[in-house]
């Protein structure tokens, strides 16, 4: 009975409030403005969203570097690789903050308003069926008044009538004619009035009946409506509040990933390795200096002065004392080079008799004649220097570069050639297949029409090899030994040199130069295995039995090791070593990224 009564308290609102109506128009209204204003508070909290996610956006692009810059090469280090792996989980970081503003835009702002709209219809519609009932009701009362009033006025005139008629019948003087006349008007007076309260009653009945069907029913059930519909948005707004934080609450665990992330970029960083990466990076091979020289020229000077007039003049070690820190500050610029290009090649002169005439080189003074010397023997150091810096620069030898850097630029050459030369040799086969078919069905198309495309293979080939073995004579010339150079980096400090005492040492005779990195055997015969660059799941059974082919089960997981060319074949390899060729479609290929 409790539950009946709730369900329908809004039908019994007219017992309790006169203006029921009014009442229940004003809350409806009211509610359907909450969600107005729900709707727009949303839309402001995804604006900001959206701002917030641009900005980080920005400040991301701000900082990554730009491609083919200095800060982009910087990358080999663990600290500059950590910064740029923050921009990368702020930048999706900012695209979690989208998703929360778009999620928000769709699920709450959306759907409220179109749940809105809908609510305004049925509100206006069930608010039009209560109004209609009660102007009917209104239109019925007004006839009920209208009857009742003729019913009072026309007694009235038939009361009056019959004291008239009664009058007349007692007044002496009046005829028969005329006290028959007045009866006769009294008694239509009468029947008129009768005929009006009848009237009167039957629209009394209908206006009763009529007010119970309003009040008991018509206006309860509109009003049972309007508190149904008004419950139900409740019931959605409500759905609405928890949206807003359930909204936020699904991408967190993607957003603690993002910062999962920052923090593993920072204890990624690896201080020792990146002085490595250092050292690795611009070690140059050459040998440290050796100490300089003692360069007498006294010898002359002192045979001379005893058959000189002058004072004894200061020595050329004196005079080469004042310039000593600037000679030394010029050499140690150069400290790099090989210490044989500055070995001194001055002659000594040749002693006179003792009491024979002087020499002809002392027919100077003394002071000049070591001033003379000085320059014979500092001036050609500065022009050679200044000749290795007005040297041509073999950019496409690398020889302008330190040996350590030149060796390493050479094999990165190979290597790019490498590459190209294997797509052009994959191209070749291809092509090789396809004029096969064309040849074994004209139909498809017609092999002469492949020759200038093999005929430019070809050359690029030719063209490619000739390169490759060019740069492959430089790197032997440079000490490298093709792509077999392994870099020992545990056993380097941060001078470049090698340390003896580190696990990875090497203890032998060699030229410093060369002691800083580990070579393979000369005799190494065997090529090297590609690295996988991906894996692969078969599909189905495969026998293998063509020849270059491999046989697979159903099921069975490969390295593989060269990606589909354009032909429909992958090359894989298994565990213990076996590669062959497998068709594409036969495997589901997963490549690293």
């Amino acid at each position: 009975m409790l539950c009946g009564a709730l369900t329908s308290v809004w039908g019994y609102l007219d017992f309790v409030l006169q203006d029921q109506y009014d009442i229940i128009d004003k809350h409806t209204q009211s509610g359907l403005d909450l969600v107005e204003k729900y709707v727009k508070f949303v839309k402001e909290r995804t604006e900001i969203e959206q701002n917030y996610a641009k900005q980080l956006r920005n400040l991301s692009k701000k900082y990554s570097p730009k491609r083919g810059s200095k800060e982009e090469q910087e990358c080999r280090f663990s600290n500059h690789q950590a910064f740029l792996d923050i921009l990368n989980e702020m930048n999706d970081y900012a695209g979690q903050r989208e998703l929360i503003a778009e999620n928000m835009m769709i699920n709450i702002c959306i759907e409220l308003t179109k749940y809105l709209q809908e609510l305004k219809q049925e509100r206006k519609m069930h608010l039009s069926e209560a109004k209609k009932a009660q102007q009917y009701l209104e239109g019925t009362y007004k006839q009920l008044d209208n009857s009742k009033k003729r019913f009072e006025r026309e007694w009235r005139e038939a009361e009056k009538a019959a004291q008239y008629a009664e009058k007349t019948d007692q007044d002496l003087n009046a005829t028969k004619a005329d006290v028959e006349k007045a009866k006769q008007q009294a008694h239509m007076r009468t029947h008129i009035a009768e005929e009006c309260k009848n009237d009167y009653a039957s629209q009394l009945q209908k206006y009763n009946k009529e007010q119970n069907q309003f009040y008991f029913t018509d206006m309860p059930l509109s009003f049972n409506r309007l508190q149904d519909m008004d419950e139900r948005r409740i019931k959605k707004l409500a759905q609405g509040y928890v949206l807003f934080a359930d909204t936020e609450r699904h991408v967190m665990p993607i957003i603690g990933k993002c910062l999962e992330g920052i923090t593993r970029a920072g204890t990624n960083v690896n201080e020792r390795n990146d002085s490595v990466v250092l050292i690795e990076q611009h070690k140059s091979g050459f040998e440290r200096p050796g100490d300089l020289e003692f360069e007498d020229y006294s010898q002359g000077i002192n045979r001379a002065s005893s058959d000189s007039s002058l004072g004894t003049p200061k020595g050329p070690l004196e005079l080469l004392g004042k310039n000593k820190n600037k000679t030394f500050r010029l050499f140690n610029k150069k400290s790099k080079l090989p210490s044989s290009s500055l070995s001194p090649f001055s002659t000594t002169p040749t002693p006179s008799p003792a009491n024979g005439p002087p020499s002809p080189k002392f027919g100077r003074d003394p002071l000049s004649y070591c001033l003379m010397e000085i320059n014979k023997t500092v001036k050609p150091r500065i022009s050679s220097f200044r000749t290795l810096k007005r040297m041509p620069v073999d950019s496409e030898g690398f020889t302008h570069l330190p040996p350590e850097q030149r060796r390493k630029r050479l094999q990165q050459k190979i290597d790019d050639i490498s590459k190209e030369l294997q797509k052009e040799i994959d191209q070749s086969e291809a092509l090789g297949k396809m004029k096969d078919v064309y040849e074994k069905n004209p139909q498809m198309g017609d092999p002469a029409s492949l020759a200038p495309q093999i005929t430019q293979t070809a050359q690029n080939m030719e063209r490619l090899r000739g390169e490759l073995n060019k740069y492959e004579s430089w790197l032997a010339e440079a000490g490298g030994r093709g792509d077999s150079i392994r870099y020992s980096t545990h056993s380097l400090n941060n001078n470049g040199a090698h340390n003896p005492n580190s696990p990875g040492a090497i203890s032998d005779d060699t030229d410093s130069s060369q002691a800083i990195y580990t070579e393979f055997d000369d005799e190494f015969e065997e090529e090297e295995l590609a690295a996988p660059i991906g894996q692969c799941t078969a599909l189905y059974n495969f026998p293998g039995s063509s020849e270059g082919t491999i046989s697979m089960q159903e099921g069975e997981v490969l390295f593989v090791v060269e990606e589909d060319k354009g032909d429909g074949w992958t090359r894989v390899r298994r565990n213990n070593g076996d590669e062959g060729y497998i068709p594409t479609s036969y495997a589901t290929i997963t490549l690293n990224k």
